[in-house]
């Protein structure tokens, strides 16, 4: 009742078009058979309408007020302590429930641009060490979100195979991958966007956020090793990335705001506000899950870089991001050596073999007493 994310979904076996549902424990909500069924009305009713289309990009493209709104009504609906619903949650909304286990899941929105960020200082001081022992973090890390534009178009859900790719490797030599890596990632959807030539201010930038998802960043290291030098990563990372089908609002994050990591230089005026470096951070509890064997946990308030500061550097320089947009925060490790989130930093020679399932997980909890979770986000690697 805390969580309410939204996914696209079908029942399993069908040819139906996707529409987009509410995970409520074992169950699927299909939020728009609800709306068809009058149990919504208002500002909550265009909402629901919105949910029949095969994406989440009409919802989000709404904005918060009715969000809120929609997401008022559901816990309504199914709240025990409304009894003048009654009839209606157990007839009409029970109709409207779908077993988890017949839902066949579909990325929740078309995704028009992504960019992953570089926003865990840990991870990046780990990974340069690898390179530049004498000078592992760069200056510029500390003024500025680092990021690279990534590739929509290979974007996959949870539980696609990912495919070993192939590249050069050295001067001489192409083939399959021998270094392939995953990290874990939180990924944030764009809701609203802004016009071509506006920035963003950092007191605003939450607002623009719909929602989160767990993201794999798969990566084949030797690929990017060698062609990342002089300008950035390219063939080593656009083959693909994984995300889990739910999206956890920004409204159901808010009681797991935490303060920010404090920045040694102060961050430039635009990029630093009283509001974000008190409740930009979101404790989140991230795991890596590599054939059945933990290989990492740690947690996302470790973050260097909050949300709210990658989304305002993205759209400072005017760039417009656009509904459906996805930012990632880069490999969300933290100080602790069991908090690795790639097998680069954890830097024993392993890589990931054809056959190997990794599974992410995150949750958040709250004085032990609830929970709210991400679902999982599953790759298994193919030759």
């Amino acid at each position: 009742m805390e969580n309410l994310p939204y996914g696209v979904f079908r029942k399993r076996g069908r040819a139906d078009a996707p529409r987009v549902g509410v995970a409520i424990g074992d169950h699927v909500l299909d939020i728009g058979r609800c709306g068809q069924n009058g149990l919504f009305e208002g500002t909550a009713d265009f909402a629901a309408s919105a949910c029949q289309a095969p994406s989440l990009n009409f919802l989000m493209s709404l904005g918060a007020p009715h969000w809120h709104a929609l997401r008022a009504r559901i816990t309504e609906l199914l709240s025990e302590s409304c009894p003048d619903l009654q009839e209606q949650r157990d007839g009409l909304v029970a109709a409207a429930l779908i077993p988890m286990e017949e839902a066949e899941m579909f990325l929740p929105c078309e995704i028009g641009d992504y960019t992953d960020f570089y926003a865990s200082i840990h991870h990046a001081t780990r990974v340069g060490k690898l390179f530049r022992p004498a000078n592992p973090l760069l200056p510029n890390y500390r003024q500025l979100p680092i990021a690279y534009h990534g590739r929509a178009s290979s974007i996959v859900v949870s539980g696609a195979p990912i495919r070993r790719p192939k590249g050069q490797t050295r001067a001489d030599s192409f083939g399959p991958t021998e270094s392939l890596d995953y990290e874990i990632e939180v990924g944030a959807f764009i809701g609203t966007g802004n016009a071509l030539g506006e920035a963003v201010g950092i007191d605003e930038a939450s607002t623009h956020l719909f929602g989160f998802c767990l993201l794999n960043d798969w990566s084949a290291r030797d690929i990017q090793k060698w062609e990342s030098q002089p300008l950035g990563p390219f063939l080593g990372k656009s083959f693909a990335t994984s995300i889990s089908p739910w999206v956890v609002t920004t409204e159901a994050l808010a009681p797991y705001r935490t303060t920010a990591v404090p920045h040694d230089p102060a961050p430039l005026p635009y990029l630093f506000s009283e509001g974000d470096q008190q409740n930009g951070a979101i404790d989140i509890t991230l795991e890596v899950w590599l054939n059945q064997e933990l290989m990492s946990c740690g947690n996302f308030r470790e973050m260097y870089w909050t949300f709210a500061q990658m989304l305002t550097h993205h759209t400072s320089n005017g760039c417009n991001l656009r509904v459906g947009d996805l930012i990632a925060s880069g490999t969300a490790s933290g100080a602790a050596e069991e908090s690795r989130g790639c097998l680069l930093e954890i830097n024993s020679g392993r890589f990931l073999k054809d056959g190997d399932e990794v599974i992410l997980r995150g949750y958040c909890e709250r004085d032990g007493l609830s929970r709210i979770g991400f679902g999982e986000c599953r790759g298994t690697v193919v030759g």
